[in-house]
Parts: structure tokens; C-alpha cells; sequence
């Protein structure tokens, strides 16, 4: 991810200045009446905003591949190849930036070299999903907050991941670019991807920070409406996307109303799920309000950071700690 990082962020720091200075300096980088081009805008911003796509999804499959072996008892299935796996994700990033652009009268050529890139990808990251899943076989699973937000995650993730490689294929996503389909496979890669990543990791790490527990029966509440309210929103868009609904309009043919209407109760049980998250879980957990956390409130985690009482010191260890074979535990 830090690469990744070093490598884009100069690129969307020349597309602003440009951008700048088109507006407000008279040049015309992208401005047609004076020469420029504004589809290089496009290329530049995309080659920009692709692999930040993975810059937020990569440290979610970190702290998923981190919770399931906890929770499943079991050490993380291939290491190796979701070591190999990661890196491939973050070279490959570089060469699909142009599947956003299939609509802009890209050559043939150009077409079938971004849409094979894209497709590829898929093959590293399903590599991921399969090793989790492989994980989780016949592990001696429970079913904690943490837990239930990292399945949750590869569920919502793998639909997002499928929707991803119909898009990658030009013919059809000139058809669906722009459209409701775009947007609800954007949502199930991202939303459900790194936001539920982001709560798995909360729960997981949050009595270390904290030094209380949390309220499990509430946070179960809180992933169960998050699940159910997010697919209502969203799941609907496929269809509406399918059916020709562009994307940004505020008003549609009343074919469109049911689905949008569901999609909306789904929006707003969404946004409840993070109120209720950020009322009844968080800001008491802010406020020392639970039971202590213990040193090590999950069995089967591995890591230093289950080595030092809860909530961690300000400073960690006098002297470099002797660590077994497996880098996980101190010694002594």
C-alpha cells in the first residue's frame, strides 16, 4: 500500500495542477478550444485513481486474513501464495486504469489489452478469496463480531469481484458504463470490502485500545442491520443499471420508481446501522463503559499486541522481546 501510494500520488498532484492552471492561468492541458485534450484528463486521473482503489482494499485483506485464523483456530491457508497473490494485485493495478474509459472511442486494440489486464487481476484476488475460504474449512469457528464482519466482508466482496469481471469485458460495459450497475458494484467492492473490513478490525482491536469489551449482543445487531439494510440498497441497483438507468439523474421513468424506492429503505437503514454504531458502541467504548478487556479477550489470536495487558502501555517493552519460532508469541 505505501508503494502504491509513492507511485499514484505525484500522478493526481500533476492532474490538479494542470487542472489549476487551465482554470485559472490560461493554459489548455485539457481545455479543446486551445489545443487540449480533455480524454488525457481521463488517463491521467485513472491512472491515478485505479490503484487507489487498491490502496484501500489491500490493508482490508490484511486484517481479514489476521481475524479468520483467529477465529477459525487455524493458521492462514497458502501464506505464501497470498503473499505472491497481494503483490500481483498491486503490480497489475498499474495496467487497468483504462476500463473506465471503454465509452471514450478507445482503439480495438486498446480495448482487448485493458479488458484481458483486468480480467487477470481476477485471478490473484480469487486466489485470496479461495485461501480464506480454505481457512475457514473445517476450522473450529466462532461467531464474534469480528468474525461475523470478515465473512461478511468475503461475501459482499466475491459478488463485487463478479460484477467487476462482467464490467471488465468492453462490450458490455459500454452498455452498462455510467449506469446503476456501475454504481452498485462500486459499493459492494468498496463498502462492503474495506467499511466492513473496517468494523471487523475495530472489534477485533478495540479492547486493546480501549481496555473494555464491547456490548457483543449490540454488535451483532449492528452487523446483522448493516448486512441486511446494505443488500437492500444496493442489490436492487444491479437491475436498475441493467435495465438502462444512468447513474446522477434525480428523476427516471416511473419503471425505475420500485427499485429506487427499495433501494432508498435500504439507504437509510445503512445509515442508521452506522449511527447506531458510532452512538452505542463506539462513543461508549470511548468512555471506559464495559467490562475490563482482558490481556487476551480472543483465543485463537497471534500477534504482540495480545502479549501486553489491556489497554497497551505507552511504552511497550524495556528491552527487544525473545519471540518462538513463529514471531507471534514472547518467550518468557
Amino acid at each position: 500500500t505505501a508503494y502504491l501510494l509513492i507511485a499514484v500520488m505525484p500522478v493526481l498532484a500533476g492532474a490538479i495542477t494542470m487542472t489549476l492552471t487551465d482554470r485559472h492561468f490560461g493554459t489548455s492541458f485539457f481545455n479543446p478550444a486551445g489545443g487540449g485534450d480533455p480524454v488525457m484528463y481521463q488517463h491521467i486521473f485513472w491512472f491515478f485513481g485505479h490503484p487507489e482503489v487498491y490502496i484501500m482494499i489491500l490493508p482490508a485483506f490484511g486484517i481479514v486474513s489476521q481475524i479468520l485464523p483467529a477465529f477459525a483456530r487455524k493458521r492462514l491457508f497458502g501464506y505464501t501464495s497470498m503473499v505472491y497473490a497481494t503483490g500481483s494485485i498491486a503490480v497489475l493495478s498499474f495496467i487497468v486504469w483504462a476500463h473506465h474509459m471503454f465509452a471514450t472511442g478507445m482503439p480495438v486494440t486498446g480495448q482487448l489489452f485493458f479488458m484481458y489486464a483486468t480480467m487477470l487481476i481476477a485471478v490473484p484476488t480469487g486466489v485470496k478469496i479461495f485461501n480464506w475460504l480454505a481457512t475457514m474449512w473445517r476450522g473450529a469457528m466462532s461467531f464474534e463480531a469480528p468474525m461475523l464482519f470478515a465473512i461478511g466482508f468475503i461475501a459482499v466482496f466475491t459478488i463485487g469481484g463478479l460484477t467487476g469481471v462482467i464490467l471488465a469485458m468492453a462490450p458490455i460495459d459500454i452498455q452498462l458504463h455510467d449506469t446503476y450497475y456501475v454504481v452498485a458494484h462500486f459499493h459492494y467492492v468498496l463498502v462492503g470490502g474495506s467499511l466492513y473490513a473496517l468494523y471487523a478490525g475495530f472489534y477485533y482491536w478495540a479492547p486493546k485500545w480501549s481496555g473494555v469489551m464491547y456490548s457483543e449482543a449490540r454488535a451483532k445487531f449492528h452487523f446483522w442491520l448493516s448486512i441486511i439494510s446494505f443488500n437492500i440498497a444496493f442489490f436492487p441497483q444491479h437491475f436498475l443499471g441493467l435495465a438502462g438507468m444512468p447513474r446522477r439523474y434525480v428523476d427516471y421513468p416511473m419503471q425505475f420508481t420500485d427499485f429506487n424506492v427499495i433501494s432508498s429503505i435500504g439507504a437509510f437503514g445503512f445509515g442508521l446501522a452506522a449511527l447506531y454504531f458510532l452512538l452505542f458502541i463506539l462513543i461508549p467504548m470511548m468512555r471506559k463503559k464495559g467490562r475490563p478487556a482482558p490481556q487476551r479477550p480472543w483465543e485463537g489470536a497471534e500477534g504482540l499486541e495480545w502479549e501486553v495487558p489491556s489497554p497497551a502501555p505507552f511504552h511497550t517493552y524495556e528491552n527487544p522481546p525473545k519471540l518462538d519460532a513463529s514471531a507471534t508469541r514472547v518467550i518468557g
